[in-house]
């Protein structure tokens, strides 16, 4: 099977003013790699979970390096489903979650990267982005929060944040979770007609579908933009949760063993401290 990091990725060079269309490369129905039935992909996702388990272990106890995933898409989208999903196949103790809502006044005192540079995962562990500093090439620019000539300085801004963090030994993996308007206003009615979902309703999120193409066309361009070989975008067809689920997570396993974490090495004599145990009373 092809790696799903060659086929979902955003390659560079991808003209930034072409359709959403051409950008996303898949559609959000579509299997273009692994399983195409919900039952093979649950199979799959046991042996993954088991890998990836390892590997986390690894990267937890090494505490060198670190991933960065970052989860962008439109209103049910999935962004928590796949937190919980995918992100769940790992232990908790080495997952670093925050989600970015609305800036605080205090926030937006500062550089848009400040608050996203306090989010920052620590050394050893995974950290993931429900929502990021790709609001504000995103909102801000469909919404009209600041001048276009502010967001558009912020493409350069997040491709060197990006180099930067890379180069401190962080792997970073962007996925973008492409559904159709179909498919989210069959999510937002089952959230009406489910009480247990009800918190998960906001009215806002008609605000925002009512301008679905501008967020499509701003998500085309922020993708060709800032997808570059050290920090490249993946598309996530994400009609499918199932599909979702398993896609992110086939990214981070694939990252997780190219990166090879390893455990430290004792800074103790391994056979005279088990002598030591196997003697204690």
């Amino acid at each position: 099977m092809a790696k799903v990091r060659d086929v979902l990725r955003v390659r560079p060079g991808v003209d930034p003013t072409a359709k959403p269309a051409k950008v996303f490369g898949h559609k959000p129905g579509d299997f273009p790699v692994g399983p195409e039935s919900k039952s093979n992909a649950a199979k799959q996702l046991v042996s993954t979970g088991e890998r990836l388990d390892k590997l986390q272990e690894a990267l937890f106890a090494g505490g060198r390096r670190n991933v960065l995933l970052v989860l962008q898409g439109m209103d049910t989208s999935g962004k928590g489903g796949t937190i919980r999903h995918a992100c769940g196949l790992v232990n908790p103790q080495g997952l670093q979650i925050h989600s970015f809502k609305k800036p605080t006044r205090a926030e937006l005192r500062h550089d848009f990267l400040w608050r996203v540079r306090k989010a920052l995962p620590a050394p050893g562990m995974i950290g993931v982005f429900d929502r990021s500093h790709y609001e504000d090439v995103l909102i801000a620019r469909v919404n009209s929060i600041v001048p276009e000539e502010t967001w558009r300085a912020r493409y350069e801004a997040i491709e060197a944040f990006e180099q930067e963090l890379v180069a401190n030994g962080t792997a970073i993996i962007k996925c973008f979770l492409h559904i159709t308007p179909e498919e989210q206003r069959k999510r937002l009615i089952a959230r009406l007609e489910r009480p247990e979902k009800h918190w998960k309703y906001n009215p806002a999120d008609l605000d925002a579908r009512a301008h679905w193409d501008a967020y499509q066309t701003a998500y085309a361009e922020a993708l060709a933009r800032t997808s570059t070989d050290l920090a490249p975008w993946y598309v996530i067809p994400s009609d499918h949760k199932w599909y979702r689920n398993w896609a992110v997570s086939e990214l981070l396993l694939e990252t997780l063993h190219e990166m090879n974490p390893s455990y430290p090495t004792p800074d103790f004599d391994v056979e005279a401290e088990l002598a030591r145990v196997k003697a204690a009373t």
